[in-house]
């Protein structure tokens, strides 16, 4: 009897736990299916264009620039240039005192009509052999040393003189008429200011993304239009102390606004994908060795492990883990978990 009653003691015992565990599982089921489900921002992935870019500072350069400095010392007689104007190529813009030069110059021509005269007396009388053939040779070379010093001292006389080596803008000079001027004294700078120069630098990894003609855009201060022009030149040495590219791009000043000096912001476009993915870059989640994104699919969150490609500043491109037509979640993510009910509202 009492072997009986134990055991219908455990059947009651057994079927009161069966029927609780039910209906917990009852209760449960009950709470989740009327769980709320979580309003989230999302987007729609469509593939669109990305263009890989970087950014950077540069100074703009005139196209060709000289200091303008007389060659020998000298008092300045004459300016024929005004500050701030345009000059052509060849056009004399100073002339420097050269009357001792000059009056040198007389006397050796005098020496050298002699000299000439001399060589042909010389030269009939050596036909005579009336003078010996060492005679002859002696006044044949007093004339090549006097016609040398001749052509030194025109050499001379010309460097008095200044002239444009190039079309461009002049600018402030530097001395006055009746100035003493030295090898060292500044006259002016003269500047070609179209095209100008644009000199920046890129990371040394960008280097074989950048080739000549490669367009480059850029922007000055003061001015809301953006300039563009084909790069040049590529430094073929990395600055070891930036490890940087120095870069050189050309572009036309037809309106003359840009100025040499002036500051630069550079935009320079690497790379051009016409179905690229992209998604923001506050959605993605990132974990100790990859990076997750969570996407809306029937009405539940899931989570994607997904591999980035070009960052910009607010967008990241996916390579792999998404496709066009996910919806990828853009708010809430502390509070998402795996498989919970939400609600996207589409945010573009």
């Amino acid at each position: 009897m009492t072997c009986f009653k134990r055991v219908l003691w455990l059947l009651v015992c057994m079927l009161f736990l069966v029927h609780s565990g039910c209906r917990n599982n009852q209760g449960n089921q009950k709470n989740q299916g009327g769980q709320k489900p979580m309003m989230v921002g999302a987007r729609v992935l469509v593939p669109g264009q990305l263009e890989n870019k970087i950014l950077a500072t540069g100074n703009l350069m005139a196209n060709e620039e000289v200091e303008l400095r007389s060659e020998v010392p000298g008092r300045v007689v004459a300016i024929y240039f005004e500050e701030g104007s345009a000059v052509k190529k060849g056009e004399l813009l100073l002339k420097i005192d050269d009357r001792e030069l000059q009056a040198q110059l007389v006397k050796l021509q005098v020496e050298e009509k002699q000299a000439r005269d001399d060589l042909f007396r010389k030269e009939k009388l050596l036909e005579l052999k009336a003078v010996s053939q060492e005679e002859y040779d002696k006044s044949f070379n007093t004339l090549g040393i006097i016609k040398a010093q001749v052509d030194l001292l025109k050499t001379q006389i010309s460097k008095t003189e200044i002239y444009a080596p190039f079309s461009g803008l002049i600018g402030l000079r530097q001395v006055s008429p009746g100035g003493f001027v030295s090898s060292s004294t500044l006259v002016a700078r003269l500047q070609q200011t179209n095209p100008m120069k644009l000199e920046f630098s890129i990371p040394e990894k960008y280097r074989n993304k950048v080739r000549k003609g490669t367009l480059v855009k850029f922007t000055v201060e003061g001015y809301d239009s953006a300039f563009s022009g084909p790069v040049y030149a590529i430094e073929p040495r990395i600055d070891p102390a930036t490890r940087n590219v120095p870069i050189r791009a050309l572009c036309s000043n037809e309106s003359g606004y840009l100025v040499p000096g002036a500051f630069a912001k550079v935009e320079l476009v690497l790379d051009r994908i016409s179905d690229a993915l992209v998604i923001p870059s506050e959605s993605i989640i990132p974990q100790l060795n990859s990076e997750k994104v969570f996407v809306s699919a029937m009405g539940k969150a899931s989570s994607r492990v997904i591999i980035t490609g070009i960052r910009t500043e607010r967008e990241v491109q996916v390579i792999s883990g998404l496709k066009a037509g996910d919806t990828i979640i853009t708010t809430g993510l502390l509070q998402l978990r795996e498989n919970m009910p939400v609600k996207p509202r589409l945010i573009r």
